[in-house]
């Protein structure tokens, strides 16, 4: 309940100080404007820099994946082979 009403607060404060009407309200339209101006840089950087770090991430997780599936093709071989020489061998104890 109280952070509902400290959110009312908030959002009368905010539309009570950008109000343009002279007499009443802060008039604080062109200095809000100005910080949006500022801020777009800002903006643009860090969502460029998450986007750089999210590609990287991408790129390091195929590089893994295409490693563990030559790990498992690799193991499979091995595993066949391995299962192949077992069968000869028991193939010659029998004769």
């Amino acid at each position: 309940m109280v952070a509902l009403v400290v959110g009312v607060v908030c959002v009368l404060f905010a539309v009570y100080s950008v109000l343009p009407l002279e007499g009443w309200g802060l008039q604080w339209w062109d200095e809000v404007l100005l910080v949006l101006k500022g801020g777009i840089p800002l903006v643009a950087l860090f969502i460029g820099l998450i986007a750089v770090l999210i590609g990287v991430a991408d790129i390091r997780d195929r590089i893994e994946a295409k490693k563990e599936e030559e790990e498992g093709q690799s193991e499979e071989a091995q595993s066949e082979e391995g299962q192949s020489e077992e069968a000869e061998t028991e193939g010659t104890k029998d004769e």
